[in-house]
């Protein structure tokens, strides 16, 4: 991989750092419990709750998506940055363009 493709996948892993972090400030803002003496019927806090729970699963996918993004901004300099963790192949160029954050090849991401 040379430089110029480095350069490209960081500022896309900056990107895409910068964009989930907004998200999930976002479903954390979801996430917050609905206060009990607010004034709300009983279907519209199951509503709520229920959409409460689907925003908590969205948030920890983002949170680790997040986690996974910043571990990849920081091996991108490494020799191996662009090898897969499990068999040590090489990860196409195209994967690791759409998923930076990704460790593995195809194969192995099964």
């Amino acid at each position: 991989m040379d430089k110029t493709q480095k350069s490209e996948i960081k500022e896309k892993i900056r990107l895409e750092i910068i964009k989930t972090e907004k998200t999930v400030l976002e479903y954390r803002e979801m996430t917050r419990p609905i206060a009990p003496d607010c004034a709300i019927g009983r279907v519209s806090r199951m509503d709520s709750i229920v959409s409460m729970e689907i925003a908590k699963s969205a948030l920890r996918k983002k949170e680790e998506k997040l986690a996974n993004l910043k571990y990849a901004e920081k091996q991108i300099d490494n020799e191996h940055f662009g090898l897969c963790a499990k068999c040590g192949g090489a990860i196409p160029i195209g994967r690791i363009m759409l998923m930076p954050h990704s460790r593995f090849c195809v194969k192995c991401a099964r």
